[in-house]
């Protein structure tokens, strides 16, 4: 089979993705389905750079492009690819070709680290440690793992065989992106003590104490790794240093907390670590283009769908 026919299955797959997820969708945005890992995706026009806490996940494009930023890196995909996550990560993202007779299409499954594990376990892979590399790639999809999500969203028409079939499937998926050419980002998360893992450790004590001070001995504990060794590894994996980690987490908790309760912006600044109310305004400006009073304004008259 030539490539010029592979890529054609593959686009024929793709499209008949696109008609399963518009099918299965009555509205826009993330929706969940009866498969928990599994989320369908659908905006019919281009939208604003939304900021989110990404955890681990594959995302395959059916129809429409969509570009994420990490820090001041920026990765466009679209049919054809997928986007790859295999730690939590602070990234904006804005579907950028979308219209409403050709929205935007996508396929999320969340990665469970435990089933990675299991699925190694199990099947004897191997999973050598590896130079730390980022934590999130966009990476040429192929016809098995295209076919292989295609028939685990159909499994959506027959919810009696989900229990059974479900984690077939979804085996079958992480084990196609094991052996894909981005495979060493999911491979590092089945590595005791490998680099990323122990980022992910460090991850995890920054989210749960994020609005503390950050104490480097802490953060190193954390991820079982020397004070020396902390910030080159976090860096590599994530594109930022523990602190910009932990301001990202600070500011999005802090828009979510401005949406959801009646708190002004000083009080909120406060409870999510900002002692100065005047740098709380200046970095959440910094980070969501206007300071808390006008972001607020602008998303109660044009809510963001996510």
């Amino acid at each position: 089979m030539t490539m010029m026919d592979t890529d054609q299955r593959i686009h024929d797959r793709l499209q008949e993705l696109a008609g399963e997820i518009e099918r299965l969708t009555d509205q826009e945005g993330i929706q969940p389905t009866q498969i928990p890992s599994l989320s369908l995706i659908r905006n019919s026009e281009v939208t604003n750079a939304i900021h989110m806490i990404y955890e681990p996940a594959i995302c395959l494009v059916a129809q429409g492009r969509k570009q994420v930023m990490l820090g001041q890196e920026s990765y466009e995909y679209g049919p054809l690819d997928y986007f790859l996550v295999s730690v939590d990560l602070p990234i904006s993202g804005q579907v950028i070709e979308a219209d409403r007779d050709h929205p935007y299409l996508a396929v999320r499954l969340a990665l469970d680290p435990a089933q990675i594990l299991e699925m190694v376990q199990e099947t004897e892979l191997q999973a050598a440690a590896a130079p730390a590399k980022r934590a999130l790639c966009v990476s040429r999809t192929d016809l098995g793992l295209t076919d292989a999500i295609l028939r685990l969203v159909r499994l959506l028409e027959t919810p009696d065989h989900i229990e059974v079939l479900a984690p077939l499937l979804i085996r079958e998926i992480l084990y196609r992106i094991w052996q894909d050419q981005q495979g060493d980002i999911l491979r590092q998360l089945a590595v005791t003590g490998s680099s990323t893992s122990r980022v992910a450790g460090v991850i995890k004590h920054i989210k749960q104490y994020y609005d503390q001070p950050l104490r480097v001995e802490e953060l190193a504990a954390a991820g079982s790794m020397s004070s020396s060794s902390l910030h080159r590894y976090f860096k590599e994996v994530t594109g930022m240093s523990p602190l910009q980690y932990q301001k990202q987490v600070r500011l999005q908790e802090a828009r979510r907390l401005l949406l959801s309760e009646a708190a002004d912006a000083a009080e909120v600044g406060y409870r999510v670590g900002y002692e100065s109310p005047s740098q709380f305004s200046r970095e959440y400006a910094r980070l969501f283009g206007l300071p808390p009073i006008s972001d607020m304004k602008r998303l109660r008259e044009c809510p963001v769908v996510i």
